[in-house]
């Protein structure tokens, strides 16, 4: 029996040597651009140039990339100021959408409740570049194309928000429905039970929803290019960096794509990072149920 138990640790030993040896394989293999454009981008601008090299490791490590970045002339600065307005703002307001929807769907029961889920479900599956060209017209009327970018683009993100209730709708279906009932003995209202009840109890869900809203828009690249065509002032940084190895020169401007690469990923790695329990917590909770 002893001499079983210790063959089977063994092999578990080996299961598990062999798992953490090809995850560490996947992991290097998956790291390995990233870490190619981290370094590329301390490369010395004013003795190896700008352009794309046959080495690895920078022969002289510098921050000239970052520096020309904001130097004098630079549009980067109002690039990514624009990028972070706009994934602030489409944040905020969808997950307070999310909220209020989930919240509505998960504890309320009203006539046609279940044909509304079900027809919103249908129409997510529907990609929304199917709508790009009449969104382009439409936000064109109202002056939210170019240099109305930024607000169109909100608009647009935020727009249809109330449609990605699924997760936080399971979540909210975990929290046991008699504190709702205790509140509403003490008095209070739907309101008050989302606010001082639902919301204290669903901070992972409200968290994974917000870095979700947050990614869409920092990441945008089709759509915002497609509204603020032809206006440099009104890109985002992914725009504005795609121009950057297109319309200019590409030899010169390619340490400074992957210098702006570097700090685009830096923020959206911090919140990670930070708030990566809450996500997971959020993630597991809100699938539970729904």
């Amino acid at each position: 029996m002893a001499k079983e138990k210790k063959l089977h640790k063994k092999h578990d030993k080996l299961t598990n040597g062999f798992c953490y040896l090809l995850l560490i394989l996947i992991s290097i293999i998956w790291l390995f651009p990233f870490l190619c454009i981290v370094l590329q981008s301390f490369r010395s601008f004013d003795t190896e140039g700008g352009g794309m090299v046959a080495y690895l490791l920078p022969k002289h490590f510098s921050l000239d990339n970052y520096k020309n970045l904001f130097a004098k002339g630079s549009q980067f600065g109002r690039w990514y100021l624009n990028t972070v307005i706009i994934a602030v703002f489409v944040s905020l307001i969808t997950t307070l959408v999310v909220v209020c929807v989930s919240f509505a769907l998960s504890r309320m029961r009203f006539k046609l409740r279940r044909p509304l889920m079900n027809s919103w479900l249908i129409l997510g599956m529907f990609p929304g570049f199917l709508t790009m060209i009449c969104l382009y017209f439409l936000l064109k009327l109202f002056g939210m194309t170019q240099e109305g970018a930024i607000p169109g683009l909100i608009l647009i993100s935020v727009a249809s928000s109330g449609m990605g209730y699924y997760v936080c709708k399971g979540y909210f279906d975990t929290i046991p429905k008699s504190l709702d009932e205790a509140a509403r003995i003490d008095g209070a209202t739907n309101a008050q039970i989302m606010t001082r009840v639902i919301i204290p109890l669903s901070k992972p869900i409200i968290i994974y929803s917000a870095l979700t809203a947050f990614m869409a828009p920092w990441n945008d690249f089709i759509f915002a290019s497609y509204v603020a065509f032809g206006k440099s002032d009104s890109y985002n940084v992914a725009v504005a960096m795609q121009r950057w190895v297109t319309t200019n020169d590409y030899q010169g401007y390619f340490t400074r794509f992957c210098a702006g690469g570097v700090l685009v990923a830096v923020p959206v790695t911090i919140l990670f990072m930070a708030l990566q329990k809450y996500y997971v917590a959020g993630v597991t909770g809100g699938a539970v149920k729904g």
